[in-house]
């Protein structure tokens, strides 16, 4: 470690103690151990993943990773702007290599609301075209019009105040290699999912895949601005792909098993979704999301991606009606959560609320 890295490390004091401790110590094996929020994990050497906090008010929300090459540092994911500072000290105590760029995997705000923290400390935040389509229909603040999804999530995060939107300048419309010759780095776009503008990061040699919110691993699944049967097909195009460890966006890293379950839960709530609704009204739709709720949570394989009504925000009656809209083409479906817990997931993903 340089002079400069070791003073921050010192000053850093018991942070940055904890972090050398437990990267020395996942040093030994990637494995699928899953780290407790806001620690380190070496997935491989000079690859890193980070696992944020499923929390509105948390530095880092969503997770990141960084991939260390010959001569820079590619970040993927920038997070609010506390969180990107914190993944940049955790950079910077295992590193000097210029932080080069920073990879919105897609436009939610805790994904590329940090993208100016990272321009101000010389990177540049990447994006495929898609984070821009998405970011000129929700950021109108930014683009001249009435306030929007950064105003919005303003209103419930200090560091958004003390910083601005930042979207990302180097775009992309097919996939985006970096390879250094000892390292490479595939971005790829797969297809809708998430959003329509997501991007994995899939590295060949190690079979290493993150996937950004195209992949959860618990029940995180906002799916107001995605589209379940097309999400369905692109989690067939990751899976393809053969990853052995896979890096998701929000809860622990896992085994390539994820994207199966991924895929599964997204199938049955279908499944039932069709079965149950279709032929009800939305008044009556009301009444079977428990019933779903139920069938879901029966099935151990997808368990974990179904909400705990009563738990927090619970995403699963929009769930249940953003696929009822779906399969039925009515809009305006109220199944809903809590207001308070809409606003706390709002925020927390940098959107503004309908």
């Amino acid at each position: 470690m340089c002079d400069v890295n070791r003073r921050r490390f010192l000053a850093g004091g018991a942070a940055f103690l904890s972090l050398a401790t437990e990267v020395e110590g996942l040093a030994a094996g990637p494995g699928t151990q899953t780290p407790a929020a806001g620690r380190v994990d070496v997935v491989a050497p000079d690859v890193y993943f980070h696992t944020g906090t499923v929390s509105d008010t948390a530095d880092a929300v969503c997770n990141n990773g960084w991939i260390v090459f010959e001569d820079f540092v590619l970040v993927i994911d920038a997070n609010f702007p506390a969180g990107a500072r914190q993944i940049i000290d955790k950079i910077r105590a295992l590193t000097d290599k210029p932080i080069r760029f920073a990879l919105d995997t897609h436009h939610h705000g805790d994904h590329a609301y940090g993208n100016q923290v990272f321009v101000e400390n010389g990177a540049v935040p990447i994006a495929h075209a898609g984070v821009i389509e998405e970011m000129k229909r929700l950021e109108t603040g930014h683009y001249g019009g009435q306030p929007g999804a950064w105003e919005e999530a303003a209103k419930g995060r200090g560091d958004l105040k003390t910083s601005k939107l930042k979207p990302p300048s180097v775009l992309f419309s097919g996939d985006l290699v970096f390879d250094d010759g000892k390292r490479r780095v595939e971005l790829l776009h797969l297809g809708v999912a998430h959003t329509r503008g997501d991007t994995l990061a899939w590295l060949p040699a190690e079979r290493i895949l993150f996937t950004g919110d195209v992949c959860v691993n618990g029940p995180y699944n906002y799916m107001g601005d995605g589209d379940a049967g097309r999400w369905i097909a692109t989690l067939d195009a990751a899976r393809k792909l053969g990853a052995r460890i896979v890096c998701t966006g929000h809860g622990p890293r896992s085994a390539a098993t994820v994207l199966d379950d991924q895929q599964a839960f997204f199938k049955a709530l279908i499944e039932q979704v069709g079965k149950l609704t279709v032929h009800r009204s939305p008044e009556e739709v009301k009444s079977q999301v428990e019933p779903i709720r139920a069938i879901l949570r029966g099935n151990p394989q997808i368990a974990r991606f179904v909400g705990v009504a009563g738990a927090g925000w619970d995403p699963f009656p929009s769930q249940v009606e953003k696929v009822y809209q779906e399969l039925t083409g009515k809009k305006r479906v109220a199944l809903g959560n809590p207001p308070d817990a809409r606003h706390a997931h709002a925020r927390a993903h940098g959107l503004a609320l309908a």
